[in-house]
């Protein structure tokens, strides 16, 4: 997740292990609502999930972690999702490089016309410019909220939309190259360089793609999160800012998911919305350890990522979208 000057802007053996992982997460243990009905997202889950991406390493573009994680959670997918699939590109950087990068596209009941999407990246920032000691801002992050929290929800999410058959189409859409851009010599931003799976994907799908609107999540793991309404989603889509804070506060988060509108974030919304698909940023971008060596797993909690993924749930449910 970029900050621009402007500031605009262990995987489960089996099926059996995967409903054991949702009950014992999620059983009357007092800290939350109730879903409706049926299966309930996994906060532990999600959280074993950001483990095991964070354990591939760095998720650097054309590294092998970066090779491993892709294969990961795409099988992962293909065991859930009724469509999924690898979206290849490239990009030449502003100083040359040219990257291979990977999106990685799922869809649960691909017949129903009316869809939702939810997106967030999976890379990891190649350099930590955030470090206070100078000699280690050439180091790669290790992405666990940056870019692992954020793909772990989409996997985690999977499992309940694999549980229970969506009567609504639900689309996950998992970005690469978010968080790339830099000058490798200052490591001062490079806006074109970053957010560039959400370019491809609105530059190929954005003309004809047309779901009711799309929910991206970003930076939201962090133990004592707070999720303002981002300013840029508050402008461009306040009917789906609307229709996401209404139901977190129905399920007793609304400390969590604040009333207030907060900064704008440059991030993969805005690309989707000058697509015209209207999309909204649940982001806490008040996070001490962004783009630096520390953003490592311990800085996370189980029970921020239930939260979210009860948001995005109940968000779906409320559309007509499980039954």
């Amino acid at each position: 997740m970029s900050k621009g000057l402007t500031r605009l802007v262990r995987p489960l053996a089996t099926t059996a292990l995967a409903a054991l992982a949702l009950f014992l997460a999620c059983g009357g243990d007092g800290k939350g609502p109730e879903a409706p009905t049926g299966a309930r997202f996994s906060g532990e889950l999600a959280d074993s999930l950001v483990r095991r991406l964070v354990s591939f390493g760095p998720r650097v573009p054309g590294t092998a972690a970066h090779a491993d994680a892709l294969a990961w959670m795409t099988d992962y997918l293909r065991e859930r999702a009724d469509v999924v699939e690898q979206r290849p590109f490239t990009h030449v950087t502003q100083v040359g490089d040219t990257l291979a990068l990977t999106n990685v596209w799922a869809q649960f009941n691909t017949q129903a016309g009316q869809r939702i999407l939810v997106t967030g990246h999976w890379d990891t920032r190649p350099v930590a410019e955030m470090e206070a000691d100078p000699s280690n801002r050439d180091r790669p992050i290790p992405g666990a909220n940056d870019g692992g929290s954020s793909a772990a929800v989409v996997l985690a999410l999977a499992d309940v939309l694999a549980a229970e058959t969506p009567a609504i189409g639900v689309d996950l859409l998992l970005t690469d190259g978010e968080d790339w851009g830099h000058d490798p010599v200052t490591f001062s931003t490079f806006i074109p360089d970053m957010l560039l799976g959400a370019r491809q994907f609105a530059a190929n799908e954005g003309a004809t793609y047309r779901p009711l609107f799309g929910i991206l999540v970003d930076l939201v793991g962090e133990d004592g999160a707070e999720f303002p309404q981002e300013a840029n989603s508050v402008q461009l889509a306040p009917e789906v800012v609307s229709r996401v804070w209404e139901a977190a506060a129905d399920l007793g988060y609304g400390e969590v998911f604040s009333d207030r509108v907060g900064r704008p974030v440059t991030d993969d919304h805005l690309l989707l919305n000058q697509a015209g698909i209207r999309t909204i940023d649940i982001i806490d971008f008040d996070y001490p350890y962004w783009h630096t060596l520390e953003d490592t797993p311990d800085k996370l909690s189980a029970r921020t990522l239930q939260m979210v993924g009860d948001v995005l749930l109940e968000v779906i449910r409320r559309q007509g979208g499980l039954e």
